[in-house]
């Protein structure tokens, strides 16, 4: 008899853990929505004043049309067919007379980031290359 006391016993345990953590995990589900909820209420009464914020900041950013990208100071356009001294200097970003030192040091830092071997391009790299040897040759 006793047995099926202990076993009563330990079938309600069950039945009341359960029905707790239920109990529980509706309580904690009511809790989020209500944080949900308060944290909804405060951004829409905060939005007047965010939208404003918003649009200032997005009026003070720089602009992206060719009028701006016109007076970049990058150069504008490709490569010449034949290169000149102008466009290797340009290349390298060294003046059309530099000393040969020079030329090779700015040869050696375009060249670290642009080597093929480290994800440049072969014929932005051949182009370092071809600068760098007209320059050298000083035609």
């Amino acid at each position: 008899m006793e047995s099926k006391r202990q076993q009563s016993s330990t079938a309600s345990t069950a039945a009341v853990s359960t029905n707790y953590l239920k109990a529980s995990s509706l309580i904690l589900a009511g809790l989020g929505v209500a944080a949900v909820g308060f944290a909804g209420k405060h951004l829409v009464r905060r939005m007047p004043q965010m939208t404003t914020k918003i649009n200032e900041a997005l009026k003070n950013l720089p602009k992206f049309d060719a009028e701006s990208m016109a007076n970049s100071k990058y150069y504008k356009g490709g490569f010449e067919p034949k290169m000149s001294k102008r466009e290797a200097a340009l290349i390298l970003g060294v003046n059309p007379s530099a000393n040969k030192l020079k030329i090779k040091d700015a040869h050696k830092k375009i060249m670290l980031l642009n080597h093929p071997d480290r994800g440049g391009s072969p014929y932005l790299a051949a182009k370092i290359n071809e600068a760098k040897d007209f320059l050298d040759s000083g035609k």
